[in-house]
């Protein structure tokens, strides 16, 4: 896994927690945490993080995964905007995901395997988000929607009826997105 995704965690947690929280994190991990954005690191430095945060706060790993990606969103909206200003919505912002985003990401970030996605866009009212990964962070997928919803002043209800954690060959994400103030409100099915 690329460092980008340490520094990223690393920030997200200092922020809400502050510098304390996270060496401590690093500490029950028993992980050194000197972490370069474009460095190597294992799948299970990650794990091991989220693990001890997940015990640290008294949450499940999956939401802890998906409270990092609803946080590092901004993050990664301030450090490419370019990726992000040049749409209003959403839905087209995630459908750039294979065709734009991780190809870039891949130049960047040499040796990155971002998760691969399929779309069903046939609904005006659902896209339907295949996710396929071996790394299983499905969840990381749902607070990314979910922070690129916040950003484009939206809610988003998520629906996810198959998953690879629960055994399923890959994830499918149903996503239904609602303008903030809609009289729906953000819902995880």
């Amino acid at each position: 896994m690329k460092g980008i995704i340490f520094n990223l965690l690393e920030e997200v947690i200092t922020q809400a927690h502050g510098e304390d929280v996270w060496d401590s994190l690093l500490d029950a991990a028993q992980i050194a945490g000197a972490f370069t954005s474009l460095g190597n690191y294992p799948d299970e430095d990650l794990l091991k993080l989220v693990s001890a945060a997940s015990l640290s706060l008294a949450q499940p790993p999956a939401a802890i995964i998906r409270w990092f990606g609803v946080r590092a969103l901004p993050l990664l909206a301030q450090k490419y905007p370019i990726f992000f200003e040049k749409f209003k919505s959403t839905r087209p912002f995630i459908l750039t995901l294979n065709g734009i985003i991780h190809p870039e990401v891949r130049k960047v970030y040499p040796g990155a395997e971002p998760p691969m996605f399929d779309f069903d866009n046939s609904s005006p009212d659902v896209l339907v988000m295949g996710y396929y990964s071996k790394r299983k962070l499905c969840a990381l997928a749902e607070g990314f929607v979910e922070g690129a919803a916040a950003y484009f002043g939206e809610v988003v209800r998520i629906n996810h009826p198959s998953c690879m954690i629960r055994g399923d060959s890959s994830c499918r994400l149903e996503l239904s997105f609602l303008p903030v103030g809609s009289s729906a409100q953000c819902q995880n099915l």
